[in-house]
């Protein structure tokens, strides 16, 4: 029988409803079905924005409470970004925000787990703010346990999948890692892409990380650029037109990458390739 893919998958800032992923997972699995003839993929949304939700709303009653701004639309996308952004940022406090949200993820991965098996290829898939909280996840898992906190560390089971090991995709979409990199020196380190350990794995599996981001998208960024880091571990920085007539000329292009089919098609093209390697 074949084996399964773990696909994890984070929205960007703000608080979509608990069905925002439908759409991307019919995309991506009618495209995969129809290219290997298997249902292989496992698929694990996260709502990592629930964390925040309710003080978000109550803090954008009482900025309106005694004054009548302009621009609300682009002022609740601003509110919206910043507010989660600044709200994740670690902590050494106890019962931190940093720690709840990447709860949630050990959780996700959990539950990939016993669906997908312990060793099942690993592929995360992330929008805006969520790839950052990604990618800071994957990172203590990789490079700085010591960030792990103890909500995290009681959800994760000693398996490779829980464990990170077995990462082999990361597709960024809209992504600000550029500017989150200028906290550390030198635009700091990325995760590693694929796992070091995934060889241990799945022997045949190459892994990718393509990071698509829209000209007119201002949170979003190539990476390949950043140092010799980045350039080793991103296989790719993608421009794409995402938005249609609406959107794709103006800063609300920033929530409309699950709609582009070019950037649905080379994330299914690279799981594709990992279902295939997997079983040979």
């Amino acid at each position: 029988m074949a084996r399964k893919i773990a696909v994890m998958i984070l929205h960007g800032a703000g608080t979509p409803s608990d069905t925002f992923a439908e759409e991307i997972i019919q995309h991506i699995n009618k495209r995969f079905q129809k290219k290997v003839g298997e249902d292989a993929l496992i698929f694990e949304p996260v709502l990592w924005s629930k964390v925040f939700a309710s003080e978000q709303e109550l803090l954008w009653e009482r900025v309106h409470a005694d004054a009548d701004l302009d621009y609300q639309r682009l002022r609740r996308f601003t509110v919206e970004f910043l507010a989660d952004a600044i709200a994740y940022q670690p902590s050494s406090v106890e019962d931190n925000n940093y720690d709840k949200v990447h709860e949630l993820l050990a959780g996700a991965l959990s539950n990939l787990e016993e669906k997908a098996g312990p060793e099942a290829p690993l592929c995360v898939i992330s929008h805006s703010l969520g790839s950052v909280i990604a990618s800071n996840y994957l990172y203590d898992l990789q490079r700085k346990q010591s960030n792990i906190g103890t909500r995290t560390w009681r959800r994760i089971k000693n398996t490779p999948l829980e464990n990170g090991e077995t990462l082999a995709n990361f597709y960024t979409m809209g992504s600000p890692l550029a500017l989150w990199s200028l906290r550390f020196s030198e635009f700091g380190l990325p995760i590693h892409v694929p796992a070091p350990n995934l060889p241990r794995h799945h022997a045949g599996v190459e892994g990718e990380w393509l990071n698509f981001y829209d000209k007119d998208d201002i949170l979003a960024y190539p990476l390949r650029g950043l140092n010799k880091n980045y350039r080793k571990v991103v296989t790719e920085d993608v421009a794409v037109n995402v938005g249609g007539l609406l959107r794709s000329w103006n800063p609300f292009s920033h929530s409309q990458y699950d709609e582009e089919r070019e950037l649905v098609d080379r994330i299914v093209d690279g799981l594709v390739r990992t279902w295939e390697n997997m079983n040979k």
